[in-house]
């Protein structure tokens, strides 16, 4: 992990993740922090006007992708929805790992959903694809508007099963070998 060391301009009412020190990871008698709290922030958050800002002096993307440690990837995904400030306009729950991209335009949304489950998934070209099966998707639509037609293009155009409640959209993709198209006509 690489740190920059920072001091807040302003004072902080509280650090909402602080820096534990490293320790020895061997011998097995020796794993344990020296310091059991610091006040040294790892995040600054900040609102400036009507938008907000989320500084970590560490690189926890890199780390991330290095170490694939659930608490980062979760760190990463609430730090985006604090700084957004606003409903998530998809959600995906499923089994496996997926790429999510919406792109909006005037009469539709479009949902590319791509699968990346494979142990190779950080390590260059895949040997094979691993099918993902359900994902529950729930679209947020634009103010005001209705689906007229949804379907599912990689599947052959399929018309997909579609509940729509308080302009949220909800549906299921059976399965994805490798990539699938959630079209949305508004």
């Amino acid at each position: 992990m690489y740190r920059v060391e920072v001091e807040p301009t302003e004072k902080l009412a509280t650090a909402p993740l602080t820096l534990v020190p490293s320790y020895p990871d061997l011998p097995m008698e020796e794993v344990y922090p020296r310091v059991p709290k610091t006040e040294i922030a790892e995040v600054y958050l900040r609102e400036a006007g009507k938008g907000r800002v989320v500084y970590f002096p560490w690189d926890i993307d890199r780390t991330f992708w290095e170490v694939m440690c659930a608490d980062h990837g979760k760190l990463l995904r609430n730090a985006v929805d604090w700084a957004a400030n606003e409903q998530r306009p998809v959600t995906v729950a499923g089994p496996g790992v997926l790429d999510v991209t919406v792109w909006r335009q005037k009469d539709s949304i479009t949902v590319h959903l791509v699968n990346l489950t494979n142990p190779m998934m950080m390590k260059g070209p895949f040997r094979e694809f691993i099918p993902v099966g359900a994902q529950r998707l729930r679209v947020r639509l634009p103010e005001g508007k209705r689906s007229k037609k949804v379907q599912l293009l990689v599947a052959g155009g399929a018309p997909a099963r579609v509940e729509e409640r308080a302009g949220v959209l909800e549906l299921t993709v059976p399965s994805i070998l490798v990539h699938e198209v959630v079209a949305i006509d508004l």
